[in-house]
């Protein structure tokens, strides 16, 4: 079942049944235009045109009652949040992911992380709601300019899901969302538009897959292969 997909989201997604996935947890572009110390940018990091169709098919492949979790750009978050709700999405949490350093300072200094949490319909509560706001662990952006740490994704992954559930990441990068998934236990998609990233996923994934000496080889196995 697990995959790491290259191609644009959108159309990637419009091949999947309705209801088909069990979670999202996704960090689209901030639409602020990002470019790293080292040349490195994102696609689709200008202009928001994508957002709304995205997010009705995220709604759509989404099975009712279920979670997205999605990061988005504080700045632009009149735009994230209308293509949100236009695409049938609820607003039920918000987290906040505090850092020990600033990524970046102007009239402050950036120092925190953010993502809403998303309902389809009326999904039932966790047993053990994660607090709203958490700690942050730099991840050395080694293999994506805004690479989220996998530490901070899979507490995100475990209250939200259950062992063999499906795990979706339309906007990929380099698989964090895919690597913590399978840490978890579960299945996943991550799907990535920029070939470089999507090798640096795929490397990514082939390591952690890779059977070690101590896991049974059933246990390799029931993460599935890579597209």
């Amino acid at each position: 079942m697990s995959r790491f997909v290259l191609g644009d989201c959108q159309q990637v997604m419009s091949t999947f049944p309705s209801r088909s996935v069990d979670f999202i947890l996704t960090d689209p572009p901030y639409l602020v235009g990002f470019t790293d110390r080292s040349g490195r940018s994102i696609a689709n990091d200008k202009q928001g045109d994508w957002l709304l169709p995205v997010s009705r098919e995220m709604f759509r492949v989404l099975k009712n009652d279920s979670l997205a979790v999605s990061f988005y750009g504080w700045n632009r978050i009149d735009q994230f949040m209308a293509a949100w709700k236009a695409a049938g999405f609820r607003v039920v949490g918000h987290l906040v992911f505090t850092k020990t350093y600033s990524s970046k300072s102007a009239f402050v200094g950036y120092r925190h992380e953010c993502a809403y949490v998303l309902a389809k319909g009326r999904p039932p509560l966790p047993e053990n709601p994660l607090p709203d706001v958490m700690p942050w662990a730099y991840s050395g952006n080694r293999y994506h300019p805004t690479e989220k740490p996998v530490s901070s994704l899979r507490p995100l992954i475990e209250c939200f899901t259950q062992p063999g559930d499906i795990v979706l990441d339309p906007f990929g990068g380099s698989a964090s969302t895919c690597v913590a998934a399978a840490q978890c236990g579960r299945r996943w998609i991550g799907i990535e538009l920029l070939e470089q990233y999507h090798a640096a996923g795929v490397r990514r994934l082939a390591e952690f897959q890779r059977p070690r000496s101590d896991m049974p080889v059933s246990t390799f196995q029931q993460f599935g292969s890579m597209a």
